[in-house]
């Protein structure tokens, strides 16, 4: 690329950015062609690209949104998922047809313990790259594992299970570990010569579900558009994590099995949780990109050129 193809890829990223961080009610303004045209692009923006599994609930093609620059995020470059333990063999088939070379694990050790590895396509093998879940997945197989009502009601009621998530959610912003599993996924994302990539934690919605409200909202996604992405884990989880529930209770380690709900979902008080913090150690959703995640304007400009169309 020549030194005026990147000054102009730059300029259009940055620009890009302070488009994507305009509150919501300032979107109908800032769009080219408002109106008819941009409730059309509006319309086209829900459309979810889920991937049907079997053994992975939550397995999405993250290409397909508009971006208020005019744009729309390629397809077949990025995916996102739930863990990937529980594929059938048909799934790996799926799987192998989208030319998948990179699958990054957000999983932490004891995760990978209890769930087990990922079922991949022959040649290719998960990159580990653990994203702190502050002891929860520790604290509640044990709150679980002990059937015992009074201490799950302890660890997890009285809306401690929410506070839990929302400091969760704190860390993916002040946890400079965390920072730095996120940054690099993003720029093996922004690197042209990757291949189709694959991120994924164990239920596809938490370190994952940033991971993927960050990225569209890198691409100039409206923020709304991007919410709802993060938002629609519940869509696709539901009636798994009820089958869950149900099988707890039907064994006898829980009596109230709902305990787990706020952990299940997802929520936008949590999500609103981690661009607060955001904004209190950054200012910005740009100075968490830049500052807080270490990206450069070069990396941000080779991410939209190679990501949007």
């Amino acid at each position: 690329m020549s030194r005026a193809r990147i000054r102009l890829a730059t300029a259009a990223t940055a620009a890009a950015l302070v488009i994507g961080t305009l509150p919501a009610s300032a979107y109908a303004a800032a769009a080219p062609g408002a109106g008819a045209s941009a409730r059309h692009h509006h319309q086209q923006a829900e459309t979810i690209h889920q991937i049907p599994l079997q053994g992975a609930v939550n397995f999405r093609d993250l290409g397909g949104y508009r971006t208020w620059t005019g744009g729309q995020v390629r397809q077949g470059l990025v995916y996102r998922s739930d863990a990937l333990g529980k594929l059938t063999a048909a799934d790996v088939t799926t799987v192998s047809g989208l030319g998948l070379t990179k699958v990054v694990d957000f999983r932490i050790p004891m995760e990978l313990q209890y769930d087990g590895a990922d079922k991949l396509p022959a040649g290719l093998s998960p990159t580990s790259r653990p994203v702190s879940d502050l002891g929860l997945y520790g604290t509640l197989m044990g709150a679980i594992a002990s059937g015992d009502p009074v201490k799950q009601e302890q660890i997890l009621g009285g809306g401690r299970a929410e506070a839990y998530m929302r400091d969760i959610y704190r860390s993916f912003v002040t946890n400079p570990e965390n920072r730095a599993q996120f940054a690099q996924t993003v720029r093996e994302i922004a690197d042209g010569k990757q291949g189709p990539l694959l991120y994924h934690c164990t239920s596809g919605k938490d370190r994952t579900g940033w991971t993927s409200y960050v990225l569209l909202r890198a691409l100039a996604v409206p923020e709304a558009t991007a919410e709802r992405d993060y938002l629609a884990s519940n869509t696709f989880r539901a009636a798994y994590d009820a089958q869950v529930r149900a099988g707890i209770k039907q064994s006898g380690r829980m009596q109230n099995p709902d305990l787990l709900i706020p952990l299940q979902e997802v929520r936008q008080d949590y999500l609103d949780a981690a661009t607060a913090q955001m904004e209190a150690d950054y200012g910005s959703f740009y100075g968490y990109l830049t500052d807080g995640l270490g990206l450069d304007l070069r990396t941000l400009a080779k991410l939209q050129n190679k990501m949007v169309r």
